[in-house]
């Protein structure tokens, strides 16, 4: 069984937000691949499915980005899963809008989500980066992840999702590489 868990803050104010790049992956993924439907528990909302023959249990953390550890671990010790079976899809600052960037492990780099989880399950799950850009200074932050995306980012934010669903098989088979190079290609065809 595998944990796909995106992070986002709950509410419909927050839906079009940046920081919520987390939580419109992993629902287009669950759309895509026919995920039941969602339903409260583990201080989230919850969906599962089958993916390339494997259980998948789609999590959205309803704690607010700051918490979403506590989501995460309660779900991973139902389950009893170990860290390394957990996907993290989230928003990444340092990374140009629409690239994306797969790793097992690492820092949180100042990611208040990343941070919580890390706290509550160690840092050895796996961390799908999709980048929304930076505002350029960092006292703007804060505003700039919680606001919504511009209707110019739709033409690499749609493609960005769309293409992290078609390829996520990949993920759940353990061929992260494959995955971000499909999704890379995908979104940035060669020139």
């Amino acid at each position: 069984m595998l944990l796909l868990v995106g992070l986002g803050n709950p509410g419909n104010e927050y839906a079009r937000n940046r920081h919520n790049i987390g939580f419109m992956a992993v629902e287009e993924i669950a759309r895509r691949h026919g995920f039941s439907p969602w339903r409260r528990r583990f201080q989230g909302t919850t969906a599962e499915g089958t993916v390339a023959g494997d259980k998948v249990l789609a999590l959205e953390p309803l704690t607010f980005m700051n918490l979403s550890g506590q989501s995460v671990g309660a779900a991973l010790q139902f389950f009893k899963l170990t860290p390394d079976r957990v996907v993290v899809f989230h928003d990444e600052l340092d990374l140009p809008p629409g690239r994306i960037r797969v790793k097992k492990g690492g820092g949180h780099g100042g990611h208040n989500g990343l941070r919580s989880i890390d706290a509550h399950i160690g840092k050895d799950y796996w961390r799908v980066r999709l980048g929304i850009g930076h505002p350029g200074d960092k006292n703007l932050v804060t505003g700039y992840v919680l606001h919504d995306f511009a209707k110019s980012d739709q033409s690499w934010l749609d493609p960005l999702v769309d293409a992290c669903a078609a390829a996520f098989p990949l993920i759940v088979q353990g061929r992260p590489e494959e995955f971000m190079n499909k999704v890379t290609l995908a979104t940035q065809p060669p020139k």
